[in-house]
């Protein structure tokens, strides 16, 4: 068995190895996140040198998160998420119809977030249904995360803000839930070109054409 400890903000790149170790460490947190290994969010700071660092412990806000893993217990719910998602059914039409959202895009992100457990946490400290982190919560008013009724509100908020702001581009305003819509504006309006959000995009639009 091998095991592998992300730990990477120790590998400054220099010189005209510099591409080449991108690539490289690119391949591996590809690869990494693809099979699961990746048990940590993982964070991107390139330097005034251009030197490029990754980490799983963000020392400041200038780390952008490029990886966001699932809860922990993501798995775990997946055998209870018919089951969950009738329950929590009306209080998703609700907030849909409450901030015009289409209730088949919350559906979809709430599948892709936690599998419909109302319980889920992530490693980096996102919970509930629809994954609200704790600035974001305040942002919209979620006073507790963990409860269904204020955690979709506040996240269908967030996508009701998100689609206005990328001109109802679905592909964006997924992207920007996932990776924040810093990300998306940084890159001229566009997906990031980040691993796991593009994942992510192409996962939500396709739980929401199947439910169309």
């Amino acid at each position: 068995m091998i095991k592998i400890h992300l730990r990477l903000s120790c590998l400054p790149h220099l010189g005209l190895m510099q591409g080449l170790m991108q690539k490289l460490c690119a391949v591996i947190l590809t690869s990494l996140f693809a099979s699961n290994a990746v048990l940590a969010d993982i964070y991107k700071f390139i330097d005034n040198d251009g030197r490029v660092y990754y980490t799983d412990k963000p020392k400041n806000s200038l780390y952008k998160r490029i990886i966001r893993t699932r809860p922990v217990n993501y798995a775990a719910a997946l055998p209870f998420m018919g089951t969950n998602k009738k329950k929590f059914a009306d209080l998703i039409n609700e907030a849909a119809n409450r901030h015009q959202v289409d209730a088949k895009l919350v559906h979809a992100v709430i599948q892709a977030e936690s599998a419909y457990n109302a319980r889920a946490i992530s490693s980096a400290g996102a919970v509930g249904l629809m994954q609200l982190m704790p600035d974001t919560a305040r942002r919209y008013g979620v006073m507790d995360r963990n409860n269904p009724v204020q955690n979709i509100d506040g996240g269908t908020h967030y996508l009701k803000d998100l689609l206005k702001m990328f001109n109802s581009n679905l592909d964006l305003a997924v992207a920007a839930y996932n990776a924040g819509e810093g990300a998306v504006m940084k890159y001229n309006n566009t997906i990031p070109p980040y691993p796991e959000t593009r994942n992510y995009v192409k996962t939500v639009l396709a739980l929401y054409n199947r439910s169309s």
